[in-house]
């Protein structure tokens, strides 16, 4: 009986002891696995006060203990992309140098760095501050205002937020030309460069350097096609009076031709105070169709002028001038933040003569995709097309 009994107790015993050694290995590796995490973190702290000031040790380091064979390799540094300030045309470059974070694993320290580079979200629109945007249409353009009409007869083909007044960008420099060739002043007359042709709102660079000297003509056909600042800057400070005078000559121009919606501040457009309508834009369009040299410099692909130091080589602004399949008669481009990406044209349309108005567009070459989804509505067009054609005043900046 005592021999059953103690051979019980002995399995018992065993049993114990086989379970109290089982739990010690597990607490033992456990702490193992907590220990590594915790010994980096520690490290990691402390690297930046140990980088500046290295403590002699007479002792030998002493090699990190293996944790386990799944240890995760770290990767290679990752090399920051460079973010370069790009510009949609000469209009305004996105100027703002933005913020963005990148994080960098370096080998065998298992932590990781921070460094800033160049980001920044897009500045918001005056159309998306005012939730143009969000109108509907069945086009799904991406510009917050569209408006198209036939030329001839005044019929409104397609409408959405006409009547809101917003920035017009560089759209400014068609008023620009057709008050330069107003004044009557020679075309040959030549012109200079200097400080007060420097954009000091925007900041904004421009290829036409402080000392360029260009003749009246060269530098309205740079400013129409590649919509050149300080050749649009230069031309209104040479005006009879000076560039208040000009200003003032081209608020009285868009007066005449009704336009109510409109203000101008300057001969470029880099500025949110030079604002006007779809609506408006469509009576500029076709007052500016009426001067030839306009419509010719404004279509252009490419000119080359001098400037009494070097040859520069200019492109249009407008990608659809270089497509084959539009026939373009008069356009202009324009962008700053506060206008989005703008376009307006005069172009034939299955032999129709049509005016284009797309302001406020997201995204760089959204505004000419929008102009082919137009097209594209015109070429099968029935009855006109009214998206939200009464908005009341619209937005003012």
């Amino acid at each position: 009986m005592k021999t059953e009994m103690f051979s019980s107790l002995k399995v018992v015993h065993g049993v114990a002891v086989r379970s109290a050694l089982s739990l010690a290995v597990s607490i033992a590796v456990a702490t193992s696995f907590a220990a590594a995490p915790a010994e980096a973190l520690a490290k990691t702290a402390t690297a930046t006060k140990t980088a500046k000031k290295p403590v002699k040790s007479t002792a030998k380091a002493e090699k990190p203990a293996r944790v386990a064979k799944t240890t995760l390799k770290s990767p290679k540094p990752v090399k920051a992309a460079k973010v370069a300030a790009a510009d949609d045309d000469d209009d305004a470059p996105r100027a703002a140098r933005k913020r963005r974070v990148s994080y960098r694993m370096e080998p065998h320290a298992r932590r990781a760095s921070v460094h800033a580079v160049a980001f920044q979200p897009r500045a918001t629109s005056v159309g998306q501050a005012f939730g143009l945007h969000d109108t509907p249409d069945s086009l799904a353009l991406r510009s917050s205002v569209a408006y198209v009409v036939d030329q001839n007869t005044s019929e409104t083909l397609f409408d959405k937020n006409s009547r809101a007044v917003v920035p017009i960008a560089s759209i400014t420099k068609l008023m620009t030309a057709m008050v330069v060739l107003d004044s009557h002043m020679p075309l040959t007359d030549e012109i200079t460069v200097t400080d007060e042709d420097r954009d000091y709102e925007k900041f904004t660079g421009s290829r036409l350097a402080v000392g360029s000297v260009l003749n009246r003509e060269d530098m309205l056909h740079i400013a129409l096609m590649a919509s050149e600042n300080r050749a649009a800057a230069a031309l209104s400070r040479y005006y009879p009076g000076g560039r208040p005078a000009f200003i003032a000559a081209m608020n009285a121009k868009a007066k005449s031709l009704g336009m109510t919606d409109t203000h101008f501040e300057n001969s470029t457009g880099l500025t949110s105070q030079n604002v006007s309508s779809a609506r408006d834009l469509v009576k500029m369009v076709n007052a500016a169709y009426q001067y030839p040299i306009i419509r010719k410099f404004s279509t252009d692909r490419s000119y080359e002028v001098f400037t009494g130091k070097r040859n520069l080589a200019y492109n249009s602004t407008n990608a659809l001038v270089r497509n084959a399949s539009w026939d373009i008669g008069l356009q202009k481009t324009g962008f700053i933040n506060e206008a989005g990406e703008c376009l307006v044209m005069q172009a034939n349309v299955n032999g129709r003569p049509v005016v284009i108005v797309l302001l406020d567009s997201y995204g760089k070459y959204s505004r000419f995709a929008d102009a082919g989804r137009l097209r594209s509505y015109l070429d099968t067009l029935g009855e006109p097309h009214i998206m939200s054609a009464d908005m009341g005043s619209g937005a003012n900046p």
